[in-house]
């Protein structure tokens, strides 16, 4: 298995820590998956952004049970534990 450097949650500071805070204000957790771009705070704002777009907007035609569906289907294909 694959090791990434991610910055703990005790030691985030700055937009690190905010989104760290927002998502656990979010979901109840921290999720390992937002952990992964800890060390590129930019990209990780970006992933928030479109994982809220994708999974949360709207305007898409699918209901949030489809896409949770979705996105269980995949991680199960993909041999994801998430």
């Amino acid at each position: 298995m694959a090791w990434i450097r991610t910055v703990d949650e005790d030691d985030a500071t700055g937009i690190v820590k905010e989104e760290y805070d927002a998502s656990i204000n979010r979901v109840g957790r921290l999720y390992n998956i937002v952990k992964l771009f800890s060390i590129r705070p930019k990209s990780m704002q970006a992933f928030i952004q479109l994982n809220k777009i994708a999974m949360y907007d709207d305007s898409c035609q699918l209901t949030q049970t489809q896409r949770e569906m979705i996105a269980t289907v995949v991680s199960k294909v993909n041999q994801c534990h998430y």
